[in-house]
């Protein structure tokens, strides 16, 4: 499983890191892309419940395009307090999990659901294997929100259908997720040097230091192992 590590912020940007964030004049970006050698996986084979799951599904653990760019890689930039948005909503859909990765705000509610009309069992744990809680969706259309906790890693799993995972990364730290095109973007960042970590379910990659310069943006090429 994917690991965020505990790092503090440079010291240099402990201050701007508080800042708030005003025009693009005062303030700069970072952007980038982030890409990977590792290939994607085979498909699941499906052996129940095929009338809604289809005989086999993708395996989305590594999602990565013909040049090796990665989706559903989060970007979290260490100090610059930037809150997701307090509803996280997590859909159980021909049997995965819709989206497969989110960023949710610390101490707030997920609100779990289903389209199909099967009994679909939504498991959530911490990286510690304890049990945040534990949803069953037995009717399509059902909507059951439960309290998320602290920062940290969230791994979704249905206890009815194995196979199903999906991620909730849980941060007040400005965050994104990487698209198809393996591309990402924080805006409004106050000038500062900052610690830059990238999470990935099934790769890895080194934290890395980043200067943000006011009114300039800032490009970076990651890569995951």
């Amino acid at each position: 499983m994917g690991r965020l590590l505990t790092l503090g912020v440079l010291g240099a940007c402990a201050c701007a890191a508080l800042a708030p964030a005003s025009d693009a004049q005062s303030t700069g970006s970072i952007s980038g892309t982030i890409t990977t050698s590792a290939k994607g996986r085979a498909p699941v084979r499906i052996t129940f419940d095929q009338k809604v799951c289809g005989s086999e599904l993708p395996d989305n653990a590594i999602v990565v395009d013909s040049a090796g760019r990665l989706a559903n890689a989060v970007v979290i930039l260490t100090g610059v307090k930037r809150a997701a948005p307090a509803d996280t909503a997590v859909t159980n859909e021909k049997c995965h999990f819709a989206p497969r990765v989110q960023i949710a705000r610390p101490n707030s509610s997920v609100r779990t659901t289903s389209k199909d009309p099967i009994l679909h069992t939504t498991n959530a744990q911490l990286e510690n294997g304890k049990t945040i809680f534990n949803v069953a969706l037995p009717i399509a259309g059902l909507n059951v929100s439960k309290p998320i906790g602290g920062a940290g890693v969230v791994r979704l799993g249905c206890n009815t259908h194995p196979w199903m995972r999906g991620w909730l990364i849980v941060t007040d730290d400005a965050a994104a997720i990487t698209g198809a095109d393996g591309r990402f973007s924080l805006d409004n960042i106050p000038p500062g040097t900052y610690e830059l970590r990238v999470w990935h379910e099934s790769l890895k990659s080194a934290p890395q230091k980043v200067t943000v310069v006011a009114g300039k943006p800032t490009e970076l090429s990651l890569r995951m192992q």
